[in-house]
């Protein structure tokens, strides 16, 4: 994720929600979470450092949310675990990198051998050495930089990666042969996560990929705008985030980019889609997830723990959870049991069968396309996880 300049950033107080989680054997999390959990009575820490404040916060609040109804969901409403708790700190780390490792390593001083969330690419990695430097578990959450994927063996992913991102959007274009693509998108990681996995995937399917990005600070998008018109592009990419959206889709549109040209961008949280307004009929949409993208157990039951509508970063922290139940139900408090338990696993979460690839960690996942008629979103296709899974990364540590 990207973040604009943050005008106040601050670390709050840590929430400890004590919650049981229960550890058995295999199966999905939610099936097996009410046997036995060993001899050990002593809480498991779980630490989420997330974006509670910040240009942000929305997606950290969707991704807590999940969390909480991952919990309740993996371990059949009994939050228990033989007769351990899941004691789970939260906080706030504003999308400040330096603050986020601050508090993570705060965290494990105290003993936490768990930590989740990551809410901003440049937080996630930022976080991912403390894992492997203090061999703790560590599952990103929204961060979608590809980075993540097989940075080190104690580093997993609850939400999708870019290279997911844009084999989504080329499905949209067909053969990309001869084809003019440029990238629009933040100067931030996950801009350039973006525009490296549309280079490598678009531009390595025949397309002649470039770039514009902005500075994350940008409020004024004109300049912009008329780079993207002068360049004539097929296919505009557009990979952006965070409160800025609404004027930089505005400029576009009063520029008539939007109607010259195939614009792809992924669909952001519900909040956003009213902004787009006339602009979203022009627009062809890549989905992570919205509500309704799929329906089944787990997405049932997280639907009604939110409140009746799931928004796009809902599943990575109801996914976290079915993670965090397995781990500690294969690996007690052996983190590189933990680590075993989770290299492989495949489960059935919010978007269907999900698997997280031994190799390197990727999350492999449907993701999908959509269409938007004013605040209506329709899912128009499915893609399985095996039509966006990304190239298998050689883990470095």
């Amino acid at each position: 994720m990207t973040v604009k300049a943050m005008r106040r950033a601050f670390v709050t107080a840590a929430t400890v929600i004590a919650v049981a989680v229960s550890a058995t054997g295999c199966g999905s999390p939610q099936e097996t979470a009410t046997g036995g959990g060993g001899a050990s009575t002593a809480p498991v820490k779980v630490g989420i450092v997330h974006s509670q404040t910040g240009a942000l916060a929305s997606y950290g609040k969707q991704y807590i949310d999940g969390f909480k109804a991952g919990l309740a969901y993996a371990t059949n409403g009994t939050n228990k675990v033989g007769d351990r708790a899941i004691e789970v700190t939260e906080v706030d780390d504003a999308g400040d990198p330096a603050k986020a490792v601050a508090a993570v390593k705060d965290l494990i001083g105290k003993g936490t051998k768990i930590i989740a969330g990551s809410t901003a690419s440049g937080v996630a990695l930022q976080v991912a050495p403390l894992a492997a430097q203090n061999k703790v578990l560590f599952i990103s959450g929204p961060a979608a930089t590809d980075a993540i994927t097989g940075v080190n063996k104690y580093t997993f992913r609850s939400g999708r990666q870019s290279y997911q991102d844009v084999m989504t959007a080329k499905s949209f274009i067909g053969d990309a042969a001869g084809k003019k693509v440029v990238v629009f998108g933040q100067d931030s990681a996950f801009g350039k996560s973006n525009e490296a996995a549309v280079k490598a995937v678009i531009g390595g399917a025949g397309a002649t990929v470039t770039s514009v990005l902005a500075p994350a600070s940008a409020t004024e998008f004109t300049p912009f705008a008329s780079q993207l018109k002068a360049a004539k592009p097929d296919l505009l990419f557009v990979a952006w985030a965070g409160t800025t959206a609404p004027a930089m889709w505005q400029t576009l549109d009063q520029q008539g980019i939007l109607a010259s040209t195939t614009v792809v961008t992924g669909l952001d949280i519900r909040a956003s889609w009213p902004t787009f307004g006339a602009a979203g009929a022009k627009i062809s949409f890549l989905s992570h997830y919205f509500d309704g993208a799929s329906d089944n157990p787990a997405a049932q039951a997280a639907r009604s723990a939110v409140g009746g509508t799931l928004d796009l970063f809902n599943p990575d922290g109801f996914t976290a959870a079915q993670m965090i139940v397995r781990a500690v139900q294969e690996g007690g408090d052996d983190v590189d049991k933990m680590v075993s338990a989770l290299e492989g696993y495949s489960f059935d979460g919010v978007k269907g069968k999900l698997t997280i690839r031994a190799e390197d960690h990727a999350l492999l996942q449907p993701m999908y396309q959509a269409t938007l008629t004013g605040t209506t979103a329709k899912l128009e296709k499915a893609l399985t996880p095996e039509e966006v899974a990304p190239p298998a990364a050689a883990m470095k540590g």
